[in-house]
C-alpha cells in the first residue's frame, strides 16, 4: 500500500501535474495540502476519473486538505483538529483507507516568528499532540501525514544556520514537534533512510531545486502498528522539477500485509 503526501500549492493551478503524476505512479492513497481552492471549486471530477476516491476540506485562496484513495472511498471520520471550536483554518482532515487510519494535516507555517502567527502554530502544535497521543495508542495502522512545516534537525536542511530564527526551525518549533514524537511515532523516512540527505520541498527563488538548496519538511509519522509494515520510503523528486511544479515534492511510504 503506496500512502504519499503532496502539498500541490494550489490543486487547480497544478491539476494536469497532478493527474500527470497520478497516471505514472498510480499511489493508493494520496493526502494533499495547499489545495487553495473553496469547497465547491475542488476538481472532484476529474479526481474522480482518474480512479480516485475523494474528500476535501477546500478553502478559499488558502489552506485546504484532501485524501485520495484508488479505487475505494476513504472514509471520512473527522475534517477539523479537535482542540479548538473557533479554528476556521481547514487543515485537518481524517479517514480510513483499506483498515489504516490517514491523517492528513497541513500545519502553519508561523513566520514571522515571533509574532501572533507563530503563537498559533505553536497552540496548533499543541492541540495536534494531544490528539496524536488518542491515534498513536491504536492497535490498528495509523498514519500521520503531511506539510508539518517543521524541519526537525540540521540534516534536514540546506545551510542550517541560515534557519536559525524561522519558525519551521526554531528552537520552540522543534521542541514541539520533539514532545510529538516522544510518543513513540516512527518518522517513515528517516528511519529508512537515516544518514540520507532528503529534502521535500525547494523554493521557487534562486535556483533552490537547481542546487538542491531544499528542506525536509513532509513527513509520514506511524504508530507501531503501521511501523510494523513499513518497507520502502522515498521522494518523487523529479515531480518538483515539472513545468508548473509545486514547491514541494510528493513523499511516499510502502506498507505491506494491509492491502
Amino acid at each position: 500500500m503506496r500512502i504519499v503526501t503532496y502539498n500541490v500549492n494550489s490543486i487547480n493551478a497544478r491539476l494536469p501535474n497532478l493527474l500527470r503524476w497520478l497516471q505514472e505512479t498510480t499511489p493508493d492513497v494520496v493526502c494533499l495540502q495547499e489545495l487553495k481552492a473553496p469547497q465547491e471549486k475542488f476538481p472532484e471530477a476529474a479526481i474522480r476519473e482518474a480512479g480516485y476516491g475523494v474528500i476535501w476540506h477546500g478553502q478559499k485562496s488558502y489552506n485546504g486538505v484532501g485524501i485520495l484513495a484508488r479505487n475505494a472511498e476513504p472514509t471520512e471520520i473527522r475534517r477539523v483538529l479537535p482542540g479548538d471550536p473557533e479554528d476556521a483554518h481547514s487543515r485537518y482532515i481524517e479517514a480510513t483507507v483499506n483498515g489504516v487510519l490517514i491523517g492528513c494535516l497541513y500545519l502553519p507555517n508561523g513566520n514571522p516568528a515571533p509574532g501572533p502567527k507563530f503563537d498559533y502554530k505553536l497552540r496548533w502544535l499543541e492541540r495536534l499532540r494531544i490528539h496524536a497521543a488518542e491515534l498513536f495508542a491504536r492497535e490498528t495502522p495509523v498514519v500521520l501525514t503531511g506539510d508539518y512545516n517543521v524541519i526537525p534537525t540540521e540534516r534536514d536542511v540546506y545551510k542550517p544556520e541560515r534557519w536559525v530564527d524561522d519558525a519551521l526551525f526554531r528552537v520552540e518549533t522543534r521542541e514541539a514537534f520533539g514532545r510529538i514524537m516522544s510518543q513513540g511515532w516512527v518518522d517513515a523516512v528517516r528511519t529508512l533512510h537515516p544518514d540520507a540527505q532528503i529534502f521535500t520541498f525547494w523554493d521557487y527563488f534562486r535556483n533552490a531545486y537547481q542546487r538542491d538548496a531544499g528542506l525536509r519538511i513532509d513527513h509520514h509519522l506511524l504508530n507501531p502498528a503501521a511501523a510494523r509494515l513499513l518497507e520502502r520510503a522515498g521522494v518523487d523528486r523529479e515531480v518538483r522539477g515539472w513545468d508548473k511544479a509545486s514547491d514541494h515534492a510528493p513523499v511516499w511510504i510502502e506498507l505491506g500485509g494491509s492491502n
